[in-house]
């Protein structure tokens, strides 16, 4: 058994990010489009960590990576909107995941998107929408989390997720 004290004297072991996305891929989550609307029209991405924060009052997170074009759109807006996926949604999970051609605007079909209280893109087939103002923003490293309270909800009640696994979508 080791004691407190030996187990402070041991130095961390370094973890690459090769091996910390492969454990990482190891949970099933959810598939999300984070969108917003910024000064050059709708951006998005694929966000694989949006999670909740608190339920009073209704509070959601993202973390984003400071190469992602999207942010700049987030920051300006002071809004984003978390999408989840439906099975039939990963056409649009490639796009957004830069597994096509498609870049910025490009990837927001027209009729396909929508918009609820604070004028970030909705996608129309969403299993459920969660819209939310922008309400802090914590830099650490190269990621930028951002927390926003959630101001509209839609939730279509029916449908399966797209779910990502080990790198890819599951087949359901």
């Amino acid at each position: 058994m080791t004691s407190a004290t030996e187990s402070q004297q041991t130095p961390p072991q370094l973890i690459d990010a090769k091996t910390f996305w492969r454990v990482l891929g190891e949970r099933a989550i959810g598939a999300t489009i984070v969108t917003a609307r910024g000064a050059d029209g709708p951006a998005g991405f694929l966000g694989l960590s949006a999670t909740h924060v608190c339920a009073d009052p209704p509070t959601m997170l993202v973390s984003i990576d400071r190469k992602t074009s999207a942010l700049a759109a987030v920051l300006h807006s002071r809004h984003f909107a978390i999408n989840y996926l439906g099975r039939d949604g990963q056409a649009v999970a490639d796009a957004f995941g830069g597994r096509t051609a498609a870049k910025g605007a490009d990837r927001f079909e027209p009729g396909r998107w929508g918009t609820l209280t604070t004028g970030a893109p909705v996608f129309n087939d969403a299993l459920g929408v969660l819209d939310c103002v922008l309400e802090q923003t914590i830099e650490h490293h190269a990621t930028t989390i951002a927390i926003g309270r959630v101001v509209e909800v839609i939730a279509r009640g029916s449908g399966d997720p797209l779910v990502y696994f080990r790198g890819g979508f599951l087949k359901i």
